[in-house]
């Protein structure tokens, strides 16, 4: 009974991240993909890379280069840190909505494919964040999730 006590007094201490600040966090965590992506892809093609070459992101290497490392890295920092770098740099972190502690690595996976819901209407489920009242994109409504900044 005490660790729901203690986990309704941690949701109380919590603020729903807005939209803006949002936005930005992903601004940097694309900015930090690309940045490790493009290394690694020109590592390991070399220099001679051209957009006309853009087949070859598509080969193993690229696939794991450029698809499926950037899944697992988001996928597992929400897992073991509730942020991405991103998150981090401006003090927000995703939580389960009901408990208010780290998301499980389920609900990570969930919240990842639900991007895809979220994506697909024009943004409209990354929008949804702008009127809803707990700040929640579809993907968090679907995860179970919600992202916070802790009050002070």
């Amino acid at each position: 009974m005490s660790e729901l006590n203690s986990n309704s007094q941690q949701l109380e201490n919590l603020e729903y991240a807005g939209f803006l600040d949002r936005f930005w966090a992903t601004l940097v965590d694309t900015l930090i993909l690309i940045a490790i992506t493009f290394s690694l892809t020109m590592m390991i093609d070399g220099n001679q890379l051209t957009i006309a070459d853009s087949r070859r992101l598509l080969d193993p290497a690229g696939i794991i280069t450029n698809f499926a490392l950037p899944v697992v890295a988001v996928i597992l920092f929400w897992h073991y840190k509730s942020a991405t770098p991103g998150k981090m740099v401006v003090s927000m972190k995703i939580v389960d909505a009901k408990t208010g502690l780290a998301p499980g690595l389920f609900q990570s996976v969930i919240r990842y494919l639900a991007y895809f819901i979220s994506i697909l209407p024009l943004f409209l489920g990354f929008f949804w964040i702008l009127v809803d009242k707990r700040k929640q994109g579809w993907h968090d409504k679907l995860a179970g999730t919600v992202v916070v900044r802790h009050r002070k």
